[in-house]
């Protein structure tokens, strides 16, 4: 396994909304600003998906997930990895998500579960916080 590379899904978000589907996740949302989307490429593969919502020094990591033949081999790391280089490059300092499956994943990659209330306004304003998922999901920051 080498690394992966992303790829901005904009005109071509027929993959992620597959695979975020498959994978019974949200996909009502992700062709709406300032959502963006990406896929990840490893050996000219798609690997899997991720996405980015930015507020200034905040943002809101979406939807990662892997192919399901591709988990477990690293690639859900290197994918979060390279988000959030992303975020870190374009002045985000720290990231929230809410997930309601992957939160030993996401504790892994260095998150850590925190209150849904602390969220800054603009992430609490997401329609991923206020409509898609669900009030039980877990919150988790990353401060990059």
């Amino acid at each position: 396994m080498g690394s992966v590379t992303l790829h901005l899904a904009e005109g071509d978000l027929d993959y992620a909304e597959r695979l975020l589907s498959r994978s019974d996740l949200p996909v009502e949302d992700i062709t709406a600003s300032p959502v963006e989307m990406y896929y990840a490429t490893a050996a000219a593969e798609r690997i899997g998906i991720g996405g980015l919502e930015e507020y200034g020094d905040v943002g809101l990591l979406r939807s990662v997930v892997v192919e399901p033949s591709k988990r477990g081999q690293g690639y859900g790391s290197m994918l979060c990895e390279s988000l959030e280089t992303i975020a870190r490059d374009r002045g985000v300092e720290t990231l929230y998500l809410l997930t309601t499956t992957a939160s030993d994943f996401f504790a892994s990659e260095g998150y850590t579960t925190v209150e849904r209330s602390i969220a800054p306004d603009a992430v609490q304003n997401t329609t991923e916080f206020g409509e898609l998922c669900p009030s039980t999901a877990v919150c988790m920051r990353k401060t990059l």
